[in-house]
């Protein structure tokens, strides 16, 4: 992991991505272009350029190097089947990153370095890649909240084929022309980068049509914990649980041997354990916000220092800013001593103050403006509105609201134009709903509680429905 300021994505083989105040975002992609899944134990691949599909599996062996804005990704897998064939890879992918801050993209260009690759059969034939010919390309949208990507590739291989127990035979060319895509993001709670790949293998029997589609996701769960023992200072605690798997399949066709199929690839990373402090408020017992708030306080979302949290007062622009900076980034327990600057942006609110730096990012960032340009007035009460757009701002998703006449609450008028995508983003991805009488009340200030709410509301988003986009919506595997 690059610390704090820097991690830039890369289609396929390599996962870093630019952007302020993320310090330890997970981070996922496919292991090379050849559809394989892996866990840290073992690899596994189909290989068709036999006139029947072979299943290679060994241990993973992947490196990378990065050197500003360059990063060499290095694959070396020596593979056998159950039959005994064999298969030796190494291939080395420079990518090229160039970040265009004042967009808050990055694109990205990767070509193959070096490579090798000889796949020996049971039956004496030789496959040895002559020649690998290799373009992808990358952009990576950088949001607050989580960053977006999608590329494309190109690609071609050409294979010499040696089959010496056939009496006479001739070296045989085959040709594999390669075109795929993928999608992905990648936040602190979770990542997930989806590829799909279409081969075309061409030899003297034909061509043969290939299909892969692997994902690799990794998610971090909040998950609670109880504490059985009646004589205790607590009752339980929150624990986050990560996990880490791929899932891939192949469709083929081999039309000059009239085989066709589908094979399904799964594995999974041993899970990792984390247990956090434990929140001790006295006035949350049987509160309808109780679970929402102590989990946000678990991960450092909140940090107060009292026995009380105060569910039923009002929330302020100060407090729920930096809860979602927070939120989004990592556990953050003690005061920054790094600052942005040693004057502050605003009049009424101090560059010395512990949460300035959180307040000034989300400036720079878009997620949230000040009142005036000199006044950001932190002690007012958050409303629905302001509430809903510095959410969907940290997304980057209001800009996916209809272009313009469309209508979702009955009291769309009283919604400020500024926040009228937002509120209709939210609604579409389950942060916010109407009222019984589906009126949005977009001035209403919310309580301490209700904020939390729609904050843990927004952490499930990053959580779990961003994978089930990326992985299950796309690759719709049976």
């Amino acid at each position: 992991m690059m610390n704090s300021k820097l991690k830039q994505i890369v289609l396929f083989c390599v996962a870093f991505i630019s952007f302020i105040l993320l310090a330890d975002r997970v981070e996922a992609r496919p292991p090379d272009y050849n559809g394989g899944v892996m866990n840290e134990y073992t690899y596994e691949e189909y290989f068709f350029l036999e006139s029947y599909p072979i299943k290679f599996s060994g241990k993973p062996a992947v490196t990378e190097r990065v050197a500003k804005d360059k990063i060499t990704t290095t694959y070396r897998f020596n593979l056998t089947s159950e039959q005994g064939d064999k298969l030796v890879r190494n291939v080395v992918f420079e990518t090229t990153l160039d970040n265009h801050t004042d967009k808050g993209q990055t694109t990205s260009q990767t070509i193959v370095k070096s490579y090798s690759e000889k796949i020996t059969t049971t039956t004496k034939t030789v496959f040895t890649l002559d020649d690998f010919q290799f373009t992808q390309s990358t952009l990576i949208d950088n949001r607050a909240a989580s960053d977006f990507y999608s590329g494309d590739l190109i690609a071609t291989k050409r294979y010499i084929v040696t089959r010496p127990l056939i009496p006479l035979a001739k070296d045989e060319l085959i040709i594999v022309n390669m075109t795929g895509r993928n999608v992905g993001y990648e936040n602190f709670w979770g990542a997930t980068e989806t590829q799909i790949i279409d081969y075309e293998i061409t030899g003297n029997n034909g061509t043969t049509y290939v299909t892969s589609k692997v994902s690799d996701s990794k998610t971090k769960k909040l998950e609670y914990r109880p504490h059985d023992p009646s004589l205790s200072s607590f009752s339980g605690g929150h624990i986050i649980v990560s996990n880490s798997d791929m899932v891939g399949e192949y469709t083929y066709s081999y039309p000059y041997y009239l085989r066709t199929g589908t094979y399904q690839l799964a594995k999974q990373n041993t899970p990792t354990l984390e247990r956090l402090v434990v929140p001790k408020f006295q006035d949350l017992r049987n509160h309808w916000a109780k679970d929402s708030i102590e989990k946000l306080y678990s991960v450092g979302v909140f940090d107060e220092s009292t026995d009380k949290f105060l569910p039923g007062a009002i929330m302020t622009r100060y407090q729920f800013t930096i809860g979602v900076l927070k939120a989004v980034d990592t556990r953050v327990f003690e005061t920054p001593t790094k600052k942005t600057t040693t004057k502050s942006i605003f009049k009424d609110v101090s560059a010395k103050d512990k949460g300035y730096m959180y307040i000034e990012s989300a400036v720079n960032q878009g997620i949230i403006n000040g009142f005036t340009p000199e006044l950001f007035k932190p002690d007012d009460p958050l409303t629905r509105a302001q509430a809903v757009a510095v959410l969907v701002r940290a997304l980057g998703m209001e800009g996916r609201a209809p272009n313009y006449g469309y209508s979702k609450f009955a009291d769309d008028r009283s919604i400020p134009a500024w926040a009228k995508n937002s509120a209709y983003v939210a609604n579409e991805i389950g942060l916010v709903n109407g009222d019984a009488n589906n009126n949005f009340k977009a001035q209403q200030a919310l309580t301490r509680a209700e904020a939390s709410a729609m904050l843990q509301r927004f952490v499930d988003f990053l959580e779990d429905d961003l994978q089930k986009n990326y992985r299950d919506d796309v690759l719709n595997l049976n």
